[in-house]
């Protein structure tokens, strides 16, 4: 194999490598936002609960 043909498939595995890899990063960004959605979601209904009981047992503080 000579030198020239070596650099020809380095520079090929290198672009379709950052080609798979741009591909993924979006998938991976909505996954992200979808599970801090979630989280977030999941968060204030915990809260809401938290100051439901509060207020149904004429607790002083009312704040979770």
């Amino acid at each position: 194999m000579t030198l020239s043909n070596l650099l020809f498939r380095l520079l090929l595995v290198t672009v379709m490598t950052f080609s798979v890899v741009a591909c993924g990063d979006n998938d991976a960004e909505d996954a992200g936002e979808k599970i801090d959605e979630v989280v977030t979601d999941a968060g204030n209904k915990v809260e809401d609960l938290c100051e439901d009981v509060k207020d149904k047992a004429d607790a002083e503080d009312k704040d979770c």
